[in-house]
Parts: C-alpha cells; sequence; structure tokens
C-alpha cells in the first residue's frame, strides 16, 4: 500500500480461524500491520482471531469508540456517582438472572420492568392471569428479593398496570391496582402511578443504568409508561442532575421511540456485549487490551 493508504478486508468471519480464535490465522493478520487497535465494543465478547488472538501479536491500543464505551460502562458501575438505579426489563427473567445477581451487589435501587415483572408479581402472589411470566423461575425471583432486602437495596416492582384485551394493536385496555388484579386480560405495560413513582425515585439518584423496556412499547398504548419515564430521565440528564447509560436492542429502539436517545449521558449499540458487561463477565477482547496495555506500562517501568 502507498503511505496513508487503508486496506479493506473482507468480513473475517468467512474464515474459519476467526471464530476459532486460532494463532495462524492472526498471525497472518499481524502481518498486515503495525498496530493493532480495537474499536469494536460490540464484537469484544467473543474470543474471535480479530478480537483475541491477533493482539498478542502486535502493540494493542483501544480505538476511542472502545473507549467511550468502557468510560461510560465505568460511570455507571465501577466508579458511578450514587444513589445508583438500575432499570432491568424485558419479556424473560431466564435471560436477565445473571445481570440481577450482579447488579444486586452494585446498585442502590433495582427496578424490575417487562414480562420480568410479572414473573416477580407472580412469586408475590399476586393474580397474573395469564400474562406472559416464567412460573418455574418464581423461587429465583423470591430469592432475588430476600438477596436485596438482606443487603439494603431497593427492588422496585410495579404499583399498578397497564391491561390489554389482547396483545394487538387498538385492544381494549384498562388499568388495575398490583394489589387487586383481576386475572383478567393481559399486563402490557406498567400503570399511570407505577409512572409518578420511578419519576420520583430518579429524581433522587444521581445516576440510572437502564437495559430493557417497561412494557410492549412497539404497540399502542403499552409504550406508555417506558417512553414517560424514558422523557423524566432525559429530563433529569439535561438539568445535569443524572446521569444516564443505556444499552442493549430493544433498550435503544425505544428510546428512539421516545425521541430521548440524542439526551441521554450515553446509550450503547451493543448488544451481547453489553449484556455480558452487565453481568460481570470478563469480555475477552476487552481483557486482552488490558493485558497489553499493563505488560507495556511494565516494560516501560523496567528501562527507566
Amino acid at each position: 500500500m502507498p503511505y496513508g493508504g487503508v486496506a479493506v478486508l473482507e468480513n473475517v468471519r468467512f474464515h474459519p480461524g476467526e471464530e476459532a480464535n486460532d494463532p495462524e490465522f492472526a498471525q497472518k493478520l499481524a502481518a498486515l500491520g503495525d498496530f493493532y487497535v480495537n474499536d469494536a465494543f460490540s464484537c469484544s465478547h467473543r474470543a474471535h482471531a480479530s478480537m483475541h488472538a491477533l493482539a498478542a501479536y502486535l502493540p494493542a491500543y483501544a480505538g476511542p469508540s472502545m473507549m467511550a464505551e468502557i468510560e461510560a460502562l465505568s460511570a455507571a458501575l465501577v466508579i458511578p456517582q450514587r444513589p445508583v438505579a438500575a432499570l432491568v426489563g424485558g419479556a424473560k427473567v431466564s435471560s436477565k438472572i445473571a445481570v440481577l445477581e450482579h447488579l444486586l451487589n452494585r446498585v442502590d435501587v433495582l427496578i424490575i420492568g417487562g414480562g420480568m415483572a410479572n414473573t416477580f408479581l407472580l412469586a408475590m402472589g399476586h393474580n397474573i392471569g395469564k400474562s406472559l411470566a416464567e412460573p418455574a423461575y418464581a423461587d429465583k425471583a423470591r430469592e432475588i428479593i430476600a438477596a436485596a432486602s438482606a443487603r439494603g437495596s431497593t427492588i422496585v416492582i410495579p404499583v399498578d398496570a397497564t391491561l390489554g384485551e389482547a396483545f394487538a394493536p387498538g385492544a381494549r385496555n384498562w388499568v388495575e391496582n398490583v394489589g387487586s388484579l383481576s386475572g383478567e386480560g393481559l399486563i402490557l405495560d406498567v400503570g399511570p402511578r407505577s409512572v409518578e413513582d420511578l419519576t420520583a425515585r430518579l429524581n433522587t439518584c444521581r445516576t440510572l443504568l437502564w437495559n430493557g423496556p417497561l412494557g410492549a412499547f412497539e404497540i399502542e398504548p403499552f409504550g406508555r409508561g417506558t417512553f414517560e419515564v424514558a422523557r423524566a430521565a432525559a429530563r433529569l440528564t439535561k438539568q445535569r442532575r443524572l446521569i444516564t447509560v443505556a444499552g442493549g436492542g430493544d433498550t435503544v429502539s425505544a428510546l428512539n421511540a421516545a425521541g430521548v436517545t440524542d439526551d441521554f449521558t450515553y446509550v450503547s449499540t451493543a448488544g451481547g456485549a453489553f449484556l455480558e458487561w452487565l453481568e460481570g463477565k470478563d469480555l475477552p477482547g476487552v481483557a486482552v487490551l488490558k493485558k497489553s496495555l499493563k505488560a507495556s506500562m511494565e516494560n516501560q517501568s523496567w528501562r527507566g
């Protein structure tokens, strides 16, 4: 290549050595340059050759997008301004157990939303009828509630719900208090009292970590809870009273629909990597950069 030239390679996943994290393939990639810069946080949860093995053969660095992601997530979980709230929503508790257990030890307020909240309501003895839930995880939900109580953290469950006759646009809908659920219809969103409760809680917090919607936001009117809480968080962020970090595919879509994405402190476009970070896992693509940085610093120290 001429000086200043750029080579664009074919998608490395077409090569079997990529997903195998093959050292020989990594060496072939390393022969193409003098430095390695990883700017793809969203892929860094994969121990693939271009994410992991390659860093062993070249001086390795994090790119600006990678650094922005790590700094934002660190601001939310590692060195946060307290009190810290985490809003975790989505359809299934089973996909977020590790997230909830990890966050319990790091946040002051844990807000449960979406279909996940139905499993917690069921575990607490409420009549959720045929609403989406995972009865097999009711015991786990009770364990999480007990662990939060023992630690002195607050778990927030909806106090009212918006129900629909069916999971369909224009379906008849109504609001019921959680303590007097009739068991009719489907719980598809939080209700107005829950929105007021969450907004009041955010006013007392300094950091909010958000992953997952509060309801079926894709279908009107079951996005109102998510949108109203998102707009409240955005207002507090613009007033510099709250640091807001959000991530996950559905979360980004919901914030876009609410029109507040640009008002949050940071919105991650990573999916699996963001979720694994919330679970407290070491991401291979990030860990190898830390190792390279440590080795470089030790080498410089040895040289004086």
